[in-house]
C-alpha cells in the first residue's frame, strides 16, 4: 500500500543545508500494521509529515519517492493532497493539546472531515461524530460534543484526536506516538479499539513511538530509526530477541526497569489528614451550582523525608490536583503538615518564603517553560524571587551551575526553549527545581513524553539529585514501571480517593484491591507484548 523509497529531506538554514533524512527505505502492507521507532531527534516525524507534505515547503524539501497505491504523493499537485489527507491517510498527532484548535468544540472539529470528504449533512455527520467519541471511551459523548479542548484532559484529548483520525475510514493511519498522554489500562482499550478498527476497516497503520512494549504488542515489522537513517528493520519479534545494530541493542536495553535501593525509615516531611479538592458544576446563565467534582476526596497520607512517593491512577482519578494542593496552587480544605506546620493555615505572604522549598516540575516542559525568556532568564528567575545570590553575576554563575548537574551544558543558558529537543527541555525544567535547593519536588507525569533512552538518563538524575540533597519527591505517573524503578512508597487513586497504599514492592508483588490488580495486569500485558 505504501512503499517510501530513498526518501531524502534536507532543511534550509541559515548556516547551510542540513539532512533531516538520508535515504530512508520502509514498506507498508494492506491491513499490516509497521513500526517506526527510535530517539527524539531520529527523524521519526519528519519521516510521517513527508509522507503526506505537511512539512514546510519552504524550509523542507525532499526527494525520492512516496509512493501510496502506486502514486508519487511527492509529486502530487496539492488539491490532490487535500483529498487524500483525512480520508485515505489519516494521522493521529502527538500533542493533541496543539493540534485541536481551542476556539473550536470539538464536535465540530470531527464533525469537519465527514462533512468534507463523504459529503455528510451536519446532522448525520453529528450522529456519526458522538458515535466515533463513544467508540473511543469519551464518557457521556452528546454533552462532550460541546466541550472546548482545554475542558478535557490529556487523555481525553488524545482519544478526541483518533476519533477524528477514524472517522472517514481511512487505507492508512499513521499513528504518531497515539498513547503517549493515556495511562495503562486506557492504553490497553485504546490499543485494543485500534486493533478492532484496523481489521474492521481494513486499514494498514505506521506506529510511530518511543514505547518498545507497545511496538513489542502489537506491530508486525520494526524498522529502527536513528540520525535520520533506518539502522535495522524485520519482523518484530525477530528484532526484540535477536537485534543486529548496536543502537537497537542500546534502545532495548533503555527500557525502565529493576527497583530502587531500599532506604531506611525517614523522619515525616508532609502529612496529609482529610484532604479534601471539589470544583463546583455550574450552569444557566447564572451559573447556578448544580452539583461539584470530587476531585480529591478525603486523602491522608505520610510522606517521608528524602523518599519517592509514587502516586497512580487512570487519567481524571485525582492524582495531579493532589500533587496541586499541596503546593497551595488549587484551593482545599483538611490539613497539609508540612515539618509541623498546617500550610492551609498560612495566608500568602506566610506561604511564600516556603514556596522555595516546595517545587513543581510539570508533564509539558514545552508549555510550561515561556518561550520568550532565555533559559538563564526562566532558571533564574526564581533565584531573584527570593533574593537567592549577591547579585545578577552570582545568579548567573548558579543558573550555569544547575545546568550542568542536569547534564546540559553551561552556555545554553542564553538560548530558548524552541532550540532544545524535548528531553532537553524537561531537563531545563528539573533544572529550574533544583536551583532553589528545594527540599519537596511534586513531578507530575516527568517522562511521560520522552522516549525510553531519555526516560532512563532522567531517572537516573533524579535518584542522583535525590542522593545528593536529600530531596522528597511526590513522583506521579500512570507508567508503572517507571514508579517502579523509583518509588519507594505507592499510593493507588480511583475517583478522588486512595483505594490502596504501601510500600512499593509489597503493591506491586500483592496488590490488594482488584483495581490495583487491573492496573497491573495492564502493564504485565504491555510488557509481555515486549518478551
Amino acid at each position: 500500500m505504501l512503499k517510501i523509497n530513498n526518501l531524502c529531506a534536507d532543511f534550509q538554514t541559515d548556516e547551510g543545508v542540513k539532512r533531516l533524512l538520508d535515504k530512508v527505505n520502509l514498506e507498508i502492507g494492506p491491513s499490516e500494521t509497521v513500526a517506526l521507532v527510535g530517539e527524539s531527534g531520529s527523524g521519526k516525524s519528519i519521516t510521517a509529515l513527508s509522507i503526506l507534505g505537511l512539512h514546510e515547503q519552504d524550509t523542507v524539501s525532499c526527494t525520492g519517492e512516496v509512493l501510496f497505491n502506486g502514486k508519487n504523493l511527492l509529486t502530487e499537485p496539492e488539491a490532490e493532497l487535500r483529498r487524500i489527507r483525512g480520508n485515505r491517510i489519516a494521522m493521529i498527532f502527538q500533542e493533541p493539546m496543539t493540534s485541536l484548535n481551542p476556539v473550536y468544540p470539538i464536535g465540530s472539529q470531527i464533525i469537519e472531515p465527514l462533512m468534507l470528504h463523504q459529503g455528510l449533512s451536519r446532522e448525520k455527520a453529528g450522529q456519526q461524530a458522538i458515535k466515533l467519541l463513544a467508540r473511543t471511551m469519551i464518557p457521556d459523548p452528546e454533552s462532550r460534543m460541546a466541550s472546548f479542548p482545554h475542558q478535557l484532559s490529556g487523555g481525553q484529548r488524545q482519544r478526541i484526536m483518533i476519533a477524528m483520525a477514524l472517522a472517514c475510514r481511512p487505507d492508512l493511519l499513521i499513528a504518531d506516538e497515539p498513547t503517549t498522554a493515556l495511562d495503562v489500562t486506557i492504553q490497553s482499550r485504546i490499543l485494543k479499539l485500534l486493533a478492532e478498527l484496523q481489521k474492521e476497516f481494513k486499514m494498514a497503520v505506521l506506529l510511530i513511538t518511543h514505547d518498545l512494549n507497545m511496538v513489542g504488542h502489537i506491530a508486525e515489522q520494526v524498522y529502527i530509526m536513528t540520525q535520520g537513517t533506518i539502522v535495522e528493520h524485520g519482523r518484530t519479534a525477530e528484532i526484540f530477541a535477536d537485534p543486529a545494530h548496536p543502537y537497537t541493542r542500546h534502545l532495548l536495553n533503555s527500557v525502565p526497569h529493576g527497583e530502587p535501593p531500599v532506604k531506611s525509615k525517614a523522619a515525616t516531611l508532609i502529612k496529609i489528614r482529610d484532604l479534601k479538592c471539589y470544583f463546583p458544576i455550574k450552569k444557566g446563565f447564572f451559573k447556578r451550582k448544580i452539583g461539584e467534582i470530587k476531585a480529591v476526596d478525603g486523602i491522608s497520607l505520610t510522606i517521608g523525608e528524602g523518599m519517592t512517593y509514587g502516586i497512580v491512577g487512570e487519567s481524571g482519578s485525582g492524582k495531579s490536583t493532589l500533587g496541586m494542593c499541596l503546593l497551595r496552587l488549587n484551593n482545599c480544605r483538611g490539613r497539609i503538615d508540612y515539618q509541623g506546620c498546617d500550610l492551609l493555615k498560612l495566608n500568602n505572604r506566610r506561604m511564600r518564603p516556603l514556596r522555595r522549598e516546595l517545587q513543581v516540575v510539570f508533564q509539558d516542559p514545552f508549555s510550561s517553560l515561556s518561550p520568550r525568556l532565555t533559559i538563564a532568564r526562566i532558571i533564574g528567575e526564581g533565584l531573584e524571587a527570593h533574593n537567592i545570590g549577591k547579585n545578577r553575576h552570582e545568579r548567573i554563575e548558579m543558573v550555569r551551575e544547575s545546568l550542568i548537574e542536569v547534564g546540559l551544558e553551561a552556555d545554553m543558558d542564553q538560548r530558548y526553549p524552541h532550540e532544545f529537543s524535548g528531553g532537553q527541555r524537561q531537563r531545563i525544567a528539573i533544572a529550574r527545581a533544583i536551583c532553589l535547593k528545594p527540599k519537596f519536588i511534586v513531578l507530575d507525569e516527568p517522562t511521560s513524553a520522552l522516549d525510553m533512552t531519555i526516560q532512563a538518563q532522567i531517572i537516573e538524575l533524579l535518584q542522583e539529585l535525590q542522593q545528593k540533597y536529600n530531596i522528597t519527591y511526590l513522583f506521579i505517573s500512570h507508567d508503572l514501571q517507571v514508579v517502579r524503578a523509583l518509588a519507594d512508597e505507592v499510593a493507588v487513586m480511583k475517583d478522588g480517593r486512595v483505594i490502596e497504599s504501601g510500600p512499593a514492592h509489597e503493591i506491586f508483588s500483592s496488590p490488594r484491591e482488584e483495581y490495583t490488580r487491573i492496573l497491573m495486569s495492564c502493564a504485565a500485558e504491555s510488557r509481555a507484548g515486549k518478551s
